[in-house]
């Protein structure tokens, strides 16, 4: 079995094992159907002397028919016939490669970088379909697209999004494009420097930049899995692109209560725009001990800057009133990683 795997992978390797003159050539041909080599010179950019080794090697593989004439033709072969047994050998070798494929430990390394356009889209798939309560996204309008119908059957489900699409020139009109289909609130931000990225819960997530979508350019991107350190791109998120950006659609949160919230500005902005009575439940850590804890107690105030720069709960436990803040708080007493929010009292965690 290893033998034939061996031998399927070289065959496959061989026939797409293909030149820049290689590929210019066949191209001409297979377009006019029957070409000479000078005919072949003048309609690409090969030396007239490679044009009869770049042909021959065509010929090598199948893919042309060479006549013996004066002057000689190259005929192309119908791309069926030509790539017919490829196609077979191919799918044989994906069968074989999937049973052998053995899933790699994706909780092994908190932190990997990657540097594969296909790696990042499969992290950015996994990321999406992975979030149960919350969903930031920073997106180039192709990607959003790419995403719809994964991000329609997260809105579906209940899942709260944030979406910045960028740049914001080649974003779609809001007049065509159903926005509130596929996220909550969207933003636009100008510039390609804006990087793509998404977070889920909190916790997993992934950070790379818009060259990394592009073949011509270097790729890398960064994952965090089940780290903490994923706060670095969900803070960045938040004060740096979200808040430089332009709204372009708002969805009323239709969410029952009792609510989870990774993100205390996400918490506290649902508070204000909701209004009436809160009770909390936060689960987190003392920002003088970094013990962990948690608190239970009705909403006495929130603290909200219109920048997002500030953005706070004070929860009465019964016994004290305690300034919750969001993830790395400082000024806050305790450091809020889980929010929960209920209507009559305070959620059980």
């Amino acid at each position: 079995m290893a033998d034939d795997l061996r031998m399927t992978l070289e065959h496959v390797s061989e026939r797409f094992n293909l030149g820049e003159y290689e590929i210019d050539a066949y191209l001409a041909v297979l377009e006019h159907g029957e070409l000479t080599a000078s005919e072949i010179a003048d309609r690409t950019d090969i030396p007239q002397p490679r044009v009869y080794d770049t042909v021959r090697s065509l010929s090598d593989r199948s893919l042309v028919e060479l006549r013996e004439s004066r002057p000689m033709q190259v005929v192309a072969i119908d791309p069926e016939t030509a790539f017919g047994d490829l196609q077979s050998s191919f799918t044989e070798l994906v069968d074989e490669l999937t049973a052998r494929y053995t899933a790699p430990a994706r909780d092994t390394e908190a932190v990997s970088l990657v540097k594969s356009r296909a790696t990042i889209i499969r992290y950015l798939t996994e990321i999406i379909e992975s979030a149960e309560y919350e969903l930031t996204l920073s997106l180039t309008p192709s990607l959003v697209t790419e995403f719809e119908e994964t991000l329609r059957a997260q809105i579906d489900s209940g899942v709260s999004i944030e979406l910045l699409v960028t740049p914001a020139r080649e974003a779609p009109d809001p007049a065509d494009f159903d926005y509130q289909a596929v996220a909550t609130t969207v933003r636009a931000r100008e510039g390609i420097t804006t990087p793509v990225l998404a977070v889920a819960d909190g916790t997993d997530s992934i950070y790379a930049t818009q060259d990394a979508l592009r073949d011509d350019r270097d790729r890398y991107g960064v994952i965090f899995s089940r780290s903490a350190l994923g706060f670095l791109v969900s803070g960045f998120f938040e004060t740096v692109l979200w808040t430089t950006a332009e709204t372009l659609s708002t969805t009323p949160t239709e969410r029952a209560f009792p609510r989870r919230y990774a993100s205390i500005r996400r918490a506290v902005k649902d508070i204000r725009d909701l209004g009436g009575d809160f009770y909390a439940t936060v689960e987190g850590r003392d920002t003088q001990t970094g013990e962990p804890v948690v608190i239970s107690g009705a909403v006495e105030d929130i603290e909200f800057r219109e920048n997002e720069s500030v953005a706070s709960l004070l929860v009465d436990t019964g016994d004290d009133e305690i300034r919750v803040g969001g993830l790395v708080a400082a000024f806050e007493s305790i450091e809020g990683q889980a929010i929960h929010i209920g209507r009559e009292s305070p959620p059980e965690v």
